[in-house]
């Protein structure tokens, strides 16, 4: 990626979408991409009582872009953790909710 591009996409605001993805995880949700047969990914939280919701493929490519989201990049279902960079967005979207599941010692 281009480093404008990454610059701009680390300096821009989150969307409401970016938002709700990170409050999810802070709550102890879960979120997975899973390739088809075809290659095609699909994106899925699965939030701790409801049924799994599809999320665009954008919001969590611009997340993990800023360095707020990591993949443990697992073939045919990858799972995302915040960074310490997300759990600190994270922490100021949602109060209150100081231990969520991320990685460690990554930016």
């Amino acid at each position: 990626m281009p480093v404008f591009l990454l610059a701009w996409l680390r300096s821009s605001r989150l969307t409401s979408a970016e938002k709700a993805v990170l409050r999810a995880l802070m709550e102890g949700s879960t979120l997975k991409s899973q390739r088809t047969l075809h290659g095609q990914k699909h994106y899925r939280l699965h939030p701790l009582a409801r049924e799994p919701e599809k999320i665009d493929a954008a919001v969590i490519d611009r997340l993990t872009a800023r360095g707020l989201l990591l993949s443990n990049q697992k073939f045919p279902v990858a799972t995302f953790l915040l960074t310490e960079r997300g759990r600190s967005v994270a922490r100021r979207l949602l109060p209150g909710h100081d231990n969520p599941l991320g990685a460690t010692n990554f930016r």
